[in-house]
């Protein structure tokens, strides 16, 4: 059977139980094809029950498209989203140079699909991800196998957490910004796949940025760049928590949908 006769094959047992259903068959063969695996009846059938249960095409192939790379992920790791390319868009527009010698640093850095696409597009910067899950970072460096970058484990909470970091040109992160009592409401192949860490951003969603505010001033070089991902809404208050620690609120980014994603801040 031909690639697209197995393709076709899938998709016809993915109906009712997915609302794309081609392109999850294409995405499960190819994923398979870049492992080698041999797809047998078995598999299939595995994938397919697995899919009945909402789990996403990504994590069962462990691999997921962003920006130019494709990514090592798994259930300990946030599922690389399309919106979160926006961050990389703004890196490259306030850092035009892609020859500069930059330091950046990625807190929170799960799968480090961030980190390692600015490594991809800067081919002189060094990065360092710092995660509070050992199992999120095993994930991100095996991503970033071939790039210049450095990993440890951090939680940002703590009162050392700035203990054996540089100053960085460029600090990016993507934090939990979801409000606890909303993280029940997502959809299964979010709210059962995804790390809970990873999604809860407290009471008002803002808990993360609050805590940056203070933290990214310890390790932030001067004329340094802070680039923030957000949740839909959160702008406003997100630039009232940076403006009030000294920080000065730079530009926005809307995503794909138009919603504001992203902001761009510096010391004063």
């Amino acid at each position: 059977m031909n690639k697209l006769n197995l393709i076709q094959e899938i998709e016809k047992k993915l109906l009712g139980v997915s609302e794309t259903p081609f392109l999850d068959a294409k995405f499960f063969v190819e994923g398979c094809e870049q492992k080698g695996v041999l797809i047998s009846e078995n598999l299939i059938d595995d994938f397919i029950e697995r899919r009945k249960k909402k789990e996403p095409v990504s994590k069962i192939i462990e691999s997921r498209g962003f920006w130019a790379l494709d990514f090592y992920v798994t259930k300990d790791v946030l599922d690389p989203r399309p919106d979160s390319e926006t961050l990389i868009e703004a890196v490259l527009e306030q850092f035009p140079d892609k020859q500069r010698d930059l330091s950046i640093l990625d807190i929170g850095t799960g799968s480090g699909c961030l980190l390692v696409s600015l490594l991809y597009e800067y081919k002189n910067a060094v990065g360092t991800g710092v995660d509070i899950s050992l199992k999120a970072l095993e994930v991100a460096k095996k991503n970033a196998l071939p790039y210049k970058a450095s990993f440890y484990e951090k939680d940002f909470y703590s009162s050392d957490f700035q203990k054996g970091l540089a100053r960085y040109d460029i600090i990016i992160s993507n934090p939990p910004y979801i409000k606890t009592d909303e993280v029940l409401q997502l959809e299964d192949n979010v709210r059962l796949y995804d790390p809970l860490l990873a999604l809860d951003g407290g009471k008002d969603g803002l808990e993360a940025y609050r805590r940056l505010a203070v933290v990214i001033k310890l390790i932030l070089k001067e004329n340094g760049f802070i680039f923030f991902e957000i949740g839909k809404g959160q702008a406003q208050d997100v630039i009232s928590i940076m403006q009030s620690s000294g920080f000065e609120f730079l530009k926005s980014y809307k995503d794909l949908g138009q919603i504001e994603r992203v902001l761009v801040f510096r010391l004063h």
